[in-house]
């Protein structure tokens, strides 16, 4: 008796990781990409935040080893860079600089999104071969629509992007939506008869734009700078592979960033941080500077009871949807590839999979959301912004001093970077030790200079 087959909408980040997912637990997985794959890593259209900054966090580097073990080695044996935060990563908060320690707790990887992209799909074609599972990848095709009704989808139809624009029918007992924030399963699932998830959406109308420079003497350490109230700009700056270094910089409505070279220096002295605006002005840009504004946090609740037919699972961006400028976009994607196998590891593809597997998602993003909202929802005033309840006020004036708190403190600071680097779930900042010193102790300020040498 066979397994039986798979199809996965979009060849991405997620949908590669989802068909390696699928590895040795279907009998054949087609991916379907609107685009078609360069021979070497270059940016590519259908991945529209590829020429920004992309860090992969820790979390997400521990789900990768144990979905593909050595995965890691392989992307920095390819030029990408291995930091340890905080000690590799001096952050200037709203009330200032974080202290910088070595705690050996967080690796986090920096490269461009197309070397990470190229590198985990050659790992994965190449698990593929001996696995047992058929990998078809169709490019240059797009998905249309999907087959079957309310209660269970059937399939996909496809159509070719080509002149002669063929349509065909791709039978399949699993489809996985791995199409990212332009998903188009909700008008899809409604011409099947099956309700529309529900959304929420926190919209804080930032923009941000990245430019890639060449410096003549590197920084030995990544700086990113956080918008405040009185400043909402923001900055990073991190190594790629090839000697480059790319600058990401942020804003609110209003304070959108340019996309003109000859503006961006500017626009990083308005930050009032003169060891980055100093340190650019030696650098050799590279590239041109490109903007990008679909921000918002989107999250479609397919893990509802009774929101999902069977047959049917959606994954990253494709169900929930982070603002970019916090990169937790590539460790979500890994962390759902890791539940999805570890679901069907436990069960195959047998009813009521669909269902159990995409809870297993949703809580595979719960983290990322919590903290992306928590630090979105001050700048949110838009009217498709879906307002906020109790408990994320509470949550928000909570977040809020620990945050602050975790500048100075090492306790706080360690929960604090342990969640946000998504290696822990969010009750890791309700442990007593850290509840105790976020609500009793006094708000505090951060260090006045960026902290140039790491403490011992």
């Amino acid at each position: 008796m066979g397994k039986g087959d798979a199809v996965v909408v979009g060849g991405g980040l997620a949908g590669t990781l989802a068909a390696g997912a699928l590895l040795g637990h279907v009998d054949t997985v087609t991916l379907v990409e609107r685009d078609r794959y360069p021979e070497q890593p270059a940016f590519r259209k259908g991945v529209p935040q590829g020429r920004h900054l992309h860090v992969f966090l820790s979390g997400g580097r521990r789900a990768l080893e144990e979905l593909f073990p050595g995965l890691n080695g392989e992307l920095e044996a390819a030029g990408a860079h291995r930091l340890e935060a905080p000690r590799d990563v001096i952050t200037k908060a709203p009330n200032g600089w974080q202290r910088r320690f070595h705690e050996g707790r967080h690796a986090t990887t920096s490269c461009t999104r197309a070397l990470f992209d190229a590198t985990v799909r050659a790992r994965v074609l190449a698990e593929a071969e001996g696995s047992g599972t058929r990998v078809e990848v169709l490019q240059g095709t797009e998905a249309i629509g999907l087959l079957g009704g309310a209660d269970r989808v059937t399939g996909v139809r496809v159509r070719a992007r080509d002149a002669g624009r063929t349509a065909r029918e791709l039978p399949a007992d699993l489809v996985i939506d791995a199409s990212g924030r332009g998903s188009r399963a909700p008008k899809w699932l409604a011409e099947l008869g099956a309700p529309a998830p529900r959304e929420e959406v926190v919209d804080a109308g930032i923009g941000y734009c990245t430019q890639m420079f060449r410096p003549a003497e590197p920084l030995d350490m990544v700086m990113v700078i956080q918008p405040r109230p009185d400043c909402p700009r923001g900055a990073a700056w991190s190594p790629v592979e090839g000697g480059n270094w790319l600058l990401t910089l942020s804003g609110v409505r209003g304070q959108h960033p340019p996309t003109e070279s000859s503006e961006v220096l500017g626009f990083v002295k308005s930050l009032n941080e003169p060891t980055l605006y100093e340190h650019l002005r030696t650098c050799e840009p590279v590239s041109p500077p490109y903007g990008f504004r679909d921000t918002s946090n989107r999250r479609r609740h397919y893990d509802a009871p009774g929101a999902l037919p069977e047959g049917f699972l959606a994954v990253s961006d494709a169900a929930c949807t982070f603002n970019p400028i916090y990169g937790q976009g590539m460790a979500v994607a890994v962390l759902s590839g890791l539940a999805l196998r570890r679901c069907l590891a436990e069960s195959g593809l047998r009813p009521g999979f669909a269902a159990t597997a995409q809870r297993a998602v949703a809580r595979a993003s719960d983290t990322a959301w919590l903290t992306a909202v928590g630090a979105d929802r001050p700048y949110a005033a838009d009217a498709d912004t879906t307002p906020p309840g109790a408990a994320e006020r509470l949550r928000s004036w909570y977040f809020g001093r620990l945050a602050d708190r975790a500048a100075i403190d090492p306790v706080v600071g360690a929960a604090f970077r342990d969640v946000t680097y998504l290696a822990a779930g969010p009750s890791r900042l309700l442990s007593p030790g850290v509840a105790l010193r976020t609500v009793l102790l006094p708000r505090v300020r951060g260090l006045t200079d960026p902290p140039l040498r790491v403490e011992s």
